[in-house]
């Protein structure tokens, strides 16, 4: 019976889709029928949107097996890492923003674990930062999923686990991406033989189409559904099995293999390290838009100030009369990340090791203030940062520390995901390993690569700077998925991949979603831009680069021009983001979702 109401769920969310887009094509005016490569879907009891289809499939198991969001996000995690192995994994960080319906509450998941006790600031080299033996730092992300899942999930570790460990066992083909990131990445790939041996076997990278297993990661999964299962025989309580799961992992034998695999490889992780980490339950930022309240993760994200920064800035200009895709609309946009990006690199990093003044930077007060530095009609300098709560920290000035340069690979390899169901919760996701491949090394038996968060553009290369690199500091991501209520109703939940462009994309889709009205698949598929800073955001005065998708009006990129902006034309899609997206109806209720084109996104629903 559970395999035919799969079967049924699967075939709905394939049909509905045609059907909603019918319908949206009907509906829009002559001249608002914007191209999509893809219809929403729409779902009447939960949606999956997730950045390949075997994640997305893993957690509509869960769904239509009577399990909640969070519950599925489990299962999403736990297969992501089959899915886009050299984005994110257990081993990886991240995190997740969510409402659970039951107490009508927005709550932050940080599950970003810290760089190694053992590192000296400045002691390692970039490259050491980077990739190797040196550069991993403490998984958080299963370490989240057990606490996610512990709190508000009421599935087994068994249950939730099932379709990665079938994924990891038996294998399934690549997609060109992954492919094409494996032979990208091999001059790194093939210096340990832990990590060649998964990805390079015989010693040439995986095709697309090969069949794709990671035996090692199986293992490592079952033996959390065993500490699981010894748990609750011995008399535990559910919650109880599932900190047995967290024990093994963080301070039992896992732990300690992970530990010896890097005494015995020079490596600084230790397992005192990992007995450290606890995933982070707070309160999320918060700030209104246009009557929307939007929330967003805390530091150490810097993903959710930008967002509510930037939409602060922008709250007084009439994006909507300007009209999507035009030049006033872009400008305002773009003025609005260098002024946000201006402020959260001065004052954003790990709170143990600096003080934020995170009521100033979000207070409408100081957007104010601050916008006060936007031309309307000419593109800015990148700007120095202001005074948020009268709070000064120096500026880093000269370059950066020995063998640390200024001009560092801005690229980052992340996934994120999605969810609502029949409940009323949602949640979003976005777990990564840092670079591509994270640290590149495979770890023993385990499966895992870990995050390489140290690496420069998650650390600063200032020795003066708050988010320098040091033992003991959780390094600053971007990843912050983005909740939107209306009327303490959720109307939107959205995340993205895209390393610095993380903050500027979600920016832009909520501009689409709420000033423009777009519905979710055009939100998610419409033009974007993303800015890069030379040498970086650092520096005030960096020479600002505005990237932008060629599918924008060549009238909007030439006026752009016209009013001093550096402008890169990107071909077709431009790969800026990889955003998942769900939107609900105010006054139906109805469910759509959306997936990115410019990856291998993918939304299910039943």
């Amino acid at each position: 019976m559970r395999r035919m109401w799969l079967v049924a769920g699967v075939a709905l969310a394939l049909a509905v889709p045609s059907l909603l887009a019918q319908q949206q094509a009907a509906e829009a005016p002559a001249s608002d029928r914007r191209v999509q490569t893809r219809p929403a879907v729409a779902g009447l009891h939960g949606l999956v949107t997730t950045g390949h289809p075997i994640s997305s499939s893993a957690g509509l198991q869960i769904l239509i097996a009577g399990g909640n969001a969070f519950d599925a996000a489990v299962a999403v995690g736990l297969t992501a890492a089959m899915a886009e192995p050299e984005m994110n994994g257990i081993g990886g960080n991240g995190f997740a923003m969510l409402y659970d319906a039951k107490s009508a509450t927005v709550l932050s998941l940080s599950m970003a674990g810290a760089a190694p006790k053992a590192v000296v600031g400045g002691a390692l080299t970039a490259d050491e930062l980077n990739a190797g033996m040196k550069a991993g730092i403490v998984p958080g992300n299963l370490g989240g999923y057990l606490a996610l899942l512990d709190r508000f999930g009421t599935r087994s570790i068994a249950e939730v686990s099932a379709t990665a460990i079938a994924f990891a066992e038996r294998g399934y083909p690549i997609e060109p991406p992954l492919a094409e990131n494996i032979a990208r990445g091999k001059a790194n790939l093939s210096k340990y033989p832990t990590t060649a041996r998964l990805f390079l076997p015989g010693g040439l990278p995986l095709k697309a189409g090969d069949m794709f297993r990671n035996p090692d990661y199986a293992a490592t999964l079952r033996k959390l559904v065993e500490a699981e299962r010894r748990a609750l025989e011995a008399g535990a309580s559910r919650s109880g099995a599932i900190r047995a799961a967290h024990d093994r992992f963080y301070t039992g034998d896992i732990a300690q293999e992970i530990d010896q695999f890097f005494r015995a490889n020079g490596g600084l992780l230790t397992a005192a390290d990992l007995a450290a980490f606890r995933p982070t339950w707070s309160q999320p930022l918060h700030a209104t838009y246009r009557g929307f309240d939007v929330y967003g993760n805390i530091s150490t994200s810097r993903g959710g100030y930008e967002v509510l920064m930037q939409a602060n800035l922008v709250e007084a200009t009439d994006l909507r009369a300007a009209g999507a895709g035009s030049a006033g609309a872009v400008h305002a946009v773009v003025e609005a990340i260098k002024v946000a990006k201006s402020d959260v690199y001065r004052y954003v990093a790990d709170p143990l090791f600096t003080t934020i003044p995170t009521t100033a930077m979000l207070s409408k007060a100081y957007a104010a203030q601050r916008r006060a530095l936007i031309d309307p009609a000419r593109a800015g300098v990148f700007p120095e940062p202001g005074t948020p709560g009268g709070v000064v920290i120096p500026a880093v000035r000269g370059g950066g520390a020995a063998g640390y340069p200024d001009d560092y690979d801005p690229e980052q390899h992340t996934t994120s995901f999605s969810i609502v169901d029949r409940f009323g919760n949602a949640i979003g996701v976005t777990p990564t390993l840092g670079g591509l491949f994270g640290n590149n090394v495979v770890v023993g038996t385990t499966g895992l690569l870990l995050n390489n968060g140290m690496r420069l553009g998650s650390t600063s290369p200032y020795p003066g700077d708050a988010n320098f690199v040091g033992g003991g500091k959780v390094p600053i991501l971007n990843n912050s998925p983005i909740l939107v209520l209306e009327g303490g109703k959720v109307r939107f939940v959205f995340g993205t991949p895209g390393g610095e462009t993380i903050g500027q994309t979600q920016f832009q889709v909520l501009v689409n979603l709420i000033d423009f009205a777009m519905p979710v698949q055009q939100a998610i598929e419409a033009p974007r831009v993303a800015l890069v800073a030379t040498p970086n955001f650092y520096k005030p005065g960096a020479a600002v680069t505005v990237q932008v998708e060629s599918r924008l009006p060549p009238a909007t990129i030439e006026a752009l021009r016209a009013m001093g902006h550096t402008i890169d034309v990107l071909p077709g899609w431009g790969s800026i983001g990889h955003v998942q997206a769900i939107r609900i109806d105010p006054v139906t209720g109805a469910m759509t979702a959306g997936a990115d084109p410019r990856r291998t996104g993918y939304a299910m629903g039943y």
